[in-house]
């Protein structure tokens, strides 16, 4: 079956009534590239290495895939999903599970690293017929015994270049060794490295290659250069552009850990809202931070490409390059961000006289020229920083004492409780819980949660962003 569909639509591919029902349900009409190219060879039975990015739709194409290979009678692990990052994890397993929502209890088991081994313990015993994890969890299972991968009938590999880029590489050869060798593999990454192409060919059995490459042009992504006098004046230029295309959400990069802190601190002093998000932050403080961003609570991020990698941002309104990108190939992934799913994106390089040669190399590598843009004037600077629309509310209950998400805006919106248009996006944890609210109505929703109750009982509440 090597011949793609030829009107792009689901219902073209083999797949069970259920899952094209469900697939109509959720809106899932026409495929992306990458799925047109890739689902009728996944389904075949092929190993597949894919190259395309975060965004293009390639989880739903892997998720179908090993949906329709399952066998939800048969109570083991059929399948293994490895990602780089537990919030990428968490976004895979939430989308394998609404694409199976209409098929008879299947079970999708998440092992990250950064949660309690405990709960994963007690979940593994109880079995999975889907798991999605990072590399290093995943190993410290099966090296405990308590993950059986003897029935696995196919191993995904998610954003694999990401992986070795954080080095995982060992933890996922010593995975792959505890499956069995007749097993379907599917590769998905941004870049066809010789290093992946060299991981490809150790783990796969002669696999089709599909490349969905998909050019930033001018409709989607403007991109601008702006010429910084000397490094003293990087972080006023950095200012004066914020103040002036005043994007609701953005993210910094910088190239260091240390720099990445110092930027975010100094955005805070002079009136905006960031944060910073880098390698050094314990597991809890960068969910906090990520929930945050995603509630539009926070309008900037500042942070590194290691830190950022895996990361699905969503109506990212502008990128800018603190500095060029030491590897080249980041600042495709950099620039990539915005400007996604036919929405326009800006992506602003910061570059001074002594970048120059980074400069050249960065335009013989793109194989075009960047635009030059005039800097903003100096008189911007006297503007008063934007504030995000939102603010963040955390609860101490969550998914442990039975909260829900409708448990929350029931409480926010009862007896002389804000609107519901006034509620943003609700995230429950295991033992809390996030609730933005539009930053007026704040102090409001805060007295509304500490006078009402949910599941019966009280529970503690605070605000947690500026």
């Amino acid at each position: 079956m090597s011949e793609f569909p030829n009107d792009g639509a689901f219902a073209s591919l083999p797949l069970t009534p259920e899952l094209l029902a469900n697939l109509d349900s959720l809106g899932y009409r026409a495929m992306t590239p990458v799925q047109a190219r890739s689902l009728p060879l996944i389904l075949a039975g092929r190993d597949v290495i894919a190259q395309a990015k975060t965004g293009s739709g390639k989880t739903a194409a892997f998720g179908l895939g090993l949906l329709s290979r399952l066998v939800v009678t048969h109570f083991r692990v059929q399948t293994l999903v490895l990602c780089p990052t537990r919030e990428l994890a968490d976004q895979v397993a939430g989308e394998i599970r609404r694409l199976a929502r209409t098929l008879a209890n299947v079970k999708v088991l998440t092992l990250c690293g950064g949660a309690p081994l405990g709960p994963q313990l007690a979940s593994l015993a109880h079995g999975a017929h889907i798991v999605v994890g990072t590399p290093g969890r995943v190993e410290e299972h099966l090296r405990k015994g308590t993950l059986d991968l003897s029935s696995l009938e196919t191993l995904v590999l998610d954003e694999a270049d990401r992986m070795l880029g954080m080095g995982f590489q060992a933890a996922m050869e010593a995975i792959v060794a505890e499956t069995p060798v007749d097993r379907q593999t599917l590769l998905f990454s941004a870049t066809f490295s010789d290093e992946i192409r060299r991981i490809a060919g150790g783990l796969m059995r002669d696999p089709a290659e599909v490349a969905v490459v998909e050019a930033h042009d001018e409709t989607t992504i403007r991109q601008r250069l702006y010429r910084v006098a000397d490094e003293s004046e990087r972080f006023s230029v950095l200012c004066r552009l914020l103040l002036q295309y005043q994007p609701r959400s953005s993210v910094v990069f910088c190239n260091t850990r240390r720099e990445t802190q110092e930027v975010a601190d100094a955005l805070c002093e002079v009136g905006f809202s960031a944060l910073a998000l880098h390698g050094d932050l314990e597991q809890r403080d960068r969910d906090r931070i990520l929930v945050l961003f995603a509630n539009h609570s926070v309008s900037i991020l500042v942070a590194t490409d290691v830190a950022a990698r895996g990361l699905d941002i969503e109506a990212l309104d502008a990128v800018f390059n603190y500095q060029i990108a030491r590897d080249l190939e980041v600042h495709i992934h950099r620039i990539g961000r915005t400007g996604r799913a036919g929405s326009s994106g800006m992506a602003c390089t910061l570059v001074t006289e002594r970048e120059s040669y980074r400069l050249e190399r960065l335009v013989e590598f793109l194989g075009e020229p960047l635009e030059e843009a005039p800097l903003p004037p100096r008189d911007v600077l006297a503007q008063v920083p934007f504030k995000p629309d939102m603010a963040t509310l955390q609860l101490d209950g969550g998914k442990k004492q039975k909260v829900r998400p409708g448990d929350i805006l029931g409480a926010l919106t009862g007896d002389g409780g804000i609107a519901g248009d006034q509620v943003g996006k609700i995230k429950v944890l295991e033992r809390s819980a996030y609730v933005a609210v539009q930053r007026e109505v704040a102090k409001a929703a805060l007295a509304q949660l500490g006078t009402g109750k949910l599941k019966g009982r009280s529970f503690r509440a605070r605000r947690i962003s500026r």
